[in-house]
């Protein structure tokens, strides 16, 4: 199945860790959407907004990969699934279930996702404005 990460699963060698089946497909962008951080663990979300992307990375992942992610993400308590068409093409991704206000995530954790960025090639910008909350 194709999953589109956003957040921390950007990092190539920790999403491997996580799901050992999952190969990184190319870079692709969600459109009408906005990334943002949230939540008492400060972690990403994306939420409807016109005109707008949140770029992020396309992976082929397995059964057993998505049954990781599900345990990893909290499914469906802190995230639920959220699926859309790319190219004809079914994608699954996460977003969260209560849309709490904005906190600035951890350095740790931003440090992963900036990680990821230059892993799937992303223009930070997306993040620098997330980051902004604006």
């Amino acid at each position: 199945m194709l999953y589109f990460a956003y957040g921390s699963n950007l990092h190539h060698f920790q999403m491997k860790r996580r799901c050992k089946d999952s190969t990184f497909i190319k870079k692709i962008n969600l459109k009408d959407f906005r990334l943002t951080f949230r939540s008492k663990y400060r972690a990403a979300d994306i939420e409807p907004k016109k005109n707008s992307i949140v770029p992020g990375g396309l992976f082929e992942i397995s059964k057993s990969d998505e049954k990781k992610l599900d345990v990893y993400e909290d499914y469906p308590i802190l995230y639920k699934k959220y699926y859309f068409s790319h190219y004809g093409k079914r994608v699954m991704t996460y977003t969260m279930v209560q849309k709490t206000s904005f906190r600035f995530p951890t350095e740790r954790y931003l440090n992963v996702v900036k990680r990821g960025y230059k892993d799937c090639k992303l223009d930070q910008k997306y993040l620098e404005q997330a980051l902004s909350n604006k």
